[in-house]
């Protein structure tokens, strides 16, 4: 019969203590939600305060004078190491404590495939994604106003009567993002129903005078009629302009391929016209919503700065990006040693609890950033073509920290370099074996390939297997379906795809 009995056994436990579970929380958190964090800690704990704004604009003012990214550098050992407290320290500090706790698109129309083709980088595209993302800034509404209320306030000031409003106002309910019409006029004129009887040629009317409206081409029910409507709006004298509307109303396909040579033996033009044609039409918007928007956007706040100096690369925490906080001596003064006001107590516990798990989080966040800058000196010197592979294993071990805590502290982080604001894990990437036994950085393949692609003869592209071929010469063993892989993941068509007949 067994019997209850009592047994001591000895070992050894880690345990999650509130302290930990803390700062591992507040390292994952991305600037502007730590931001929002610490402002709430600040408005509901009394032993918190924030720092004068004196003392952080006078760091920021030492750290602009300090430094600048023209000075010339020495080299990469000169890179400035504080020391650290990882998080296992942390852990161990509070391990004999007992506290512990328990994430549509529509598609319009068929030719939508041929604006998809437009939006491919390849070097001389009918639409350029460089210069779309400039013309959406350069035009693009900062109001917050949508396409739709943009459309509705013409609409009332338009000159339609009270029954050709309501229907303009069905039809603007059917205008998606990008401006274009995604029901047929039967639709429309069926969802009128039962409130007003109207036929699909009075739709088609109102229809006619939306059709007018800012910006030209909305409410297109296809590419071809929304290139038409912002064509024939210019002056009926300009060069190339019926050349330009005959092409984006029987020759879209052939447009889309670049077949110039085609299009000039249909349309029986010259080379001129047919240049000063397809001039127009890449002054022609495709989807003519897309610079309305009431989405606010996203500004990314660095969490540390990467400058060039004469010493080398030096990295530092952005003063700016959380707010300075401190206990309040007056408050926590008053308590003395007296056992009372233990919720007081509390909350002055918490509030050095929470500047330690910011200290540590500021402190695990430059030491994994003077890593990452170490290894990819060549990169920031010169380019994507020099990136050096390397995973989360190599940070964690060159840092003494788990691979788990490496993944937290990259995750959602930014550094401003001399190349741009760049996520922490931009810089791992995996790797390709050398001709000489060497790795190179999938990332650094990439931007060969893309060099390779935007430098060939467009008439003569080159295939896969020639760019594998190229790569392989300059060192890079590459596999032709990997060099596809590549070149598909950056929206690169194939060289067939490619290929663009002069004009003769």
């Amino acid at each position: 019969m067994l019997k209850p009995a009592l047994q001591l056994k000895l070992g050894q436990q880690l345990t999650m203590t509130p302290q930990l579970q803390q700062a591992i929380r507040l390292l994952q958190l991305p600037v502007l939600e730590l931001q929002a964090q610490i402002r709430e800690a600040l408005e509901s704990n009394v032993m918190l305060e924030a720092e004068e704004e004196d003392s952080i604009l006078e760091s920021l003012g030492a750290s602009d004078d300090e430094s600048s990214y023209d000075t010339d550098y020495s080299s990469r050992d000169d890179i400035i190491e504080s020391p650290t407290t990882p998080y296992e320290e942390l852990a161990q500090e509070h391990a004999t404590e007992r506290e512990r706790t328990i994430e549509d698109r529509v598609d319009i129309v068929d030719s939508s495939e041929w604006i998809e083709s437009q939006s491919v980088s390849t070097g001389d595209s009918l639409w350029n994604n460089d210069e779309d993302e400039e013309r959406s800034h350069d035009f693009s509404n900062t109001t917050g106003e949508t396409l739709h209320e943009h459309l509705q306030w013409q609409l009332r000031l338009s000159k339609l009567n009270e029954r050709d409003q309501r229907i303009g106002t069905a039809i603007l309910d059917a205008i998606n993002e990008d401006g274009y019409l995604t029901e047929s006029l039967e639709e429309i004129s069926h969802n009128l129903l039962p409130e007003l009887s109207a036929t699909p040629e009075e739709v088609e009317h109102v229809l006619q005078v939306v059709q007018q409206f800012d910006p030209l081409g909305v409410a297109a029910r296809s590419v071809s009629e929304c290139l038409s409507l912002q064509l024939k709006q210019l002056d009926k004298e300009t060069l190339g302009l019926a050349t330009a509307l005959t092409i984006v109303t029987d020759h879209l396909d052939a447009l889309a391929g670049h077949q110039h040579a085609v299009l000039r033996r249909q349309l029986r033009t010259s080379e001129e016209d047919l240049a000063s044609a397809l001039a127009l039409i890449r002054a022609c918007q495709p989807r003519p919503g897309a610079n309305l928007h009431s989405k606010t956007p996203d500004y990314i706040v660095p969490d540390v700065f990467i400058r060039r100096t004469e010493r080398g690369w030096e990295v530092e925490i952005n003063p700016a990006s959380v707010p300075k906080i401190r206990v309040n001596q007056s408050y926590a003064g008053m308590l003395g040693r007296s056992s009372d006001f233990s919720a007081m107590r509390t909350q002055l516990q918490e509030a050095r609890w929470l500047i330690r798990s910011l200290e540590i989080r500021n402190e695990t966040l430059l030491k994994v950033a003077k890593c990452i800058v170490q290894r990819q000196t060549a990169f920031l010197e010169q380019g994507d073509e020099f990136m050096q592979p390397m995973i989360l294993k190599d940070i964690a071990d060159a840092v003494e920290m788990h691979e788990s805590t490496i993944s937290r502290v990259t995750t959602n982080k930014y550094m401003h370099t001399p190349r741009g604001i760049i996520e922490f894990r931009f810089f791992f990437s995996s790797h390709v074996s050398g001709t000489d036994g060497s790795e190179l950085s999938s990332t650094a393949i990439r931007a060969k390939i893309r060099k390779l692609i935007s430098g060939e003869d467009a008439e003569k592209p080159l295939s896969d297997s020639r760019i594998a071929e190229v790569l392989s010469d300059e060192g890079a063993k590459v596999a032709r379906r990997t060099v596809a892989k590549y070149r598909e993941a950056m929206n690169i068509p194939p060289s067939s795809e490619r290929k663009r007949v002069t004009a003769r």
